[in-house]
């Protein structure tokens, strides 16, 4: 069964990497994971210098994605971080395409950076926009649902586990000729629009689903206790109907229920207090609050 294939070796590449005899740098690992709203929109033109000045030591691992139903993918290389890494990026895994867009990365690990001086941050990202937890609302974009066909197909689930597979199999992450430490230090999640755009009923699983994968990628990274946040979906109204996201407060409450529910979650809200530059996506300020909102919701969860 696929579920666990993959936790088992990246679990053996971590025990591998924290025994090294040339050990060098340790490293926060945070995963970043969703669909369009963290794959990311906004306009590298209009990011503030002081972002650009403070990325020079922050690694990242941007897994490439692919869709449904092909061979898995997950390509990517460990480099240093910068703008570029939103929709329309992709790896060879040999050399990254930076596309005109950032996301949430950027200020979320500025921000982390800032709230635990001398640690060290490398962010591992897997992002596919309109993808979708439900099999059923996989449209054209693709579904995360470990149990797609029955188990037996490929899809978003296995295109991130490769991602981890791969970032976790390099040892020395930062080119220094020593064997680096990455320590998994947390999840921030921004997906569940596509799980609102069909049926009530693929809503209503959306609680189930998201406990599900959310807890299969922590076994991924080695640690089932593993800190999570999730950004709360918002809906622009920029649609004839006044709602693009149909069932969308179906899915927010289930957000909401899931952060309640598990005592290692948060939930960041103030996307409803954001502007959009297309019916679907935010604006390049509201990604810059959106990382700041995720890395102080991370915080105060490990430090409670």
């Amino acid at each position: 069964m696929k579920t666990f294939l993959y936790p088992a070796i990246v679990i053996s590449v971590l025990i591998v990497t924290g025994c090294s005899k040339q050990q060098g740098t340790e490293y926060n690992l945070y995963y970043l994971g969703g669909q369009s709203n963290m794959e990311g929109y906004g306009y590298c033109s209009e990011i503030p210098d002081s972002y650009l000045e403070s990325i020079d030591d922050i690694l990242i691992f941007h897994g490439n994605t692919a869709a449904d139903g092909v061979e898995i993918d997950g390509k990517g290389i460990w480099s240093q971080l910068k703008p570029g890494h939103g929709g329309g990026f992709s790896s060879n895994g040999n050399q990254n395409n930076y596309s005109d867009r950032f996301g949430c990365e950027l200020s979320f690990a500025v921000k982390m950076k800032e709230l635990n001086p001398g640690s060290k941050i490398a962010l591992l990202k897997y992002a596919k926009g309109g993808s979708s937890i439900d099999e059923e609302a996989a449209g054209t974009f693709g579904s995360w649902d470990p149990q797609y066909l029955d188990g037996k197909g490929i899809n978003q689930y296995d295109h991130s586990l490769a991602a981890v597979d791969n970032a976790l199999s390099i040892k020395d992450i930062d080119g220094d000729g020593k064997d680096d430490r990455l320590i998994p230090s947390g999840i921030i999640w921004m997906q569940g629009e596509s799980d609102a755009a069909f049926t009530e009923e693929i809503a209503k699983r959306y609680y189930d689903n998201l406990s599900e994968l959310i807890n299969l990628i922590r076994q991924a990274l080695g640690d089932p206790d593993l800190p999570v946040v999730i950004g709360r979906i918002s809906d622009s109204g920029n649609d004839p109907s006044g709602r693009v996201w149909e069932f969308g407060e179906t899915v927010r409450k289930a957000q909401h229920q899931f952060a309640q529910d598990d005592p290692m979650a948060a939930i960041v809200t103030s996307t409803d207090n954001y502007s959009y530059s297309d019916p679907w996506h935010y604006d390049s300020e509201a990604y810059i609050d959106l990382g700041n909102k995720f890395a102080l919701a991370l915080d105060s969860l490990v430090r409670k």
